[in-house]
């Protein structure tokens, strides 16, 4: 899982470099919060092999450590991030674009469900 805080590009770049070749699991979560960050992690430790198939990433943004250039990139774009939610997260697909919110931990066999109907999906389906 990737970090934010830990790279000096911003997250829009980070978002523009994995765009064609990934979808992103994007988590953001309030520092008082952080207990919906480690239920989500758990979850998705428990299936990193089908994320690697749908080649899936996660970035983890925690609001203290987020640069206000990303904060305002998250509240402006299509994100629709509030700064006082505990926990948001969005699925981001290969084309760069939101594909789905929610609001707290989700379940990862949702996410699969909800990629696995995608058009893209579907072709890289028939090719494996």
């Amino acid at each position: 899982m990737e970090s934010v805080a830990n790279q000096r590009k911003s997250l829009k770049a980070i978002l523009d470099e994995k765009k064609d070749n990934s979808r992103v699991v994007l988590v953001y979560v309030r520092d008082d919060a952080q207990h919906y960050l480690i239920e989500q992690q758990d979850s998705f430790r428990q299936v990193e092999d089908e994320f690697r198939e749908r080649d899936m990433e996660i970035i983890v943004l925690v609001a203290s450590t987020l640069m206000e250039p990303d904060r305002q990139f998250l509240m402006q774009s299509d994100f629709k991030l509030i700064p006082a939610e505990d926990f948001m997260g969005w699925l981001i697909g290969k084309d760069g674009t939101v594909k789905h919110r929610f609001a707290q931990p989700i379940d990862p066999k949702e996410l699969f469900s909800l990629i696995d109907t995608m058009p893209m999906r579907k072709q890289e389906m028939k090719k494996q």
